[in-house]
């Protein structure tokens, strides 16, 4: 869990053209489009505004390409030089397996099975070749243990939603529904969240 005292301001990724489609990225290192990186940029200022002194702040990043651009963007935007940040795939996007690259909307006619086993059960089903939510918050867990100081993350949805889970104590229904904003900073501090 989060240690008392500690802050985290979390940036889920820019807009890729995948998210655009509503296309299943998981771990497909795809690239931001502009409107990602205006999210990002927009995402930086907000953290500017808010951190004070950046220097006390550790930046964490999964090592995906649209995920440590994000991160190279809200470090120029705070006014940081590009790099200066660590990487850690524990905060890697959960792996959706065999629908990797498929579209939401094509789903229940090309996997109905599997499809009507996600909606039954969204944290705990598991796509062939992935993971569940459940995997993806053992992982977050173990990286969580780890945070020492007060850090800014720049992540993706699904870490997103397991992270809120495990800080705020929610259950895995309430997990699968959160939403995952890419236009917004989330703070998590002392047990609650709120939005920048």
């Amino acid at each position: 869990m989060l240690k008392s005292g500690i802050t985290l301001y979390y940036v889920r990724h820019g807009e890729t053209d995948w998210n655009a489609a509503r296309r299943l990225q998981g771990q497909t290192d795809t690239l931001l489009n502009d409107i990602g990186r205006a999210q990002a940029r927009r995402n930086g200022e907000a953290l500017r505004d808010a951190l004070g002194d950046p220097s006390r702040f550790d930046f964490i990043s999964s090592p995906m390409k649209r995920t440590s651009e994000t991160m190279e963007i809200v470090r120029e935007a705070i006014g940081l030089e590009r790099g200066g940040c660590r990487f850690d795939a524990r905060l890697r996007e959960i792996h959706f397996g065999h629908w990797e690259g498929r579209t939401w909307l094509e789903l229940p006619d090309v996997d109905p099975q599997e499809y009507a086993a996600r909606r039954r059960d969204a944290y705990r089903w598991r796509p062939r070749g992935g993971e569940s939510y459940a995997d993806v918050a053992e992982r977050v867990a173990e990286w969580l243990a780890t945070v020492e100081r007060d850090a800014v993350v720049v992540s993706h949805g699904g870490v997103s939603r397991v992270l809120r889970g495990l800080v705020l104590g929610l259950t895995p229904e309430e997990i699968a529904e959160l939403p995952v904003p890419q236009d917004r900073v989330l703070l998590l501090k002392d047990g609650a969240a709120s939005w920048l």
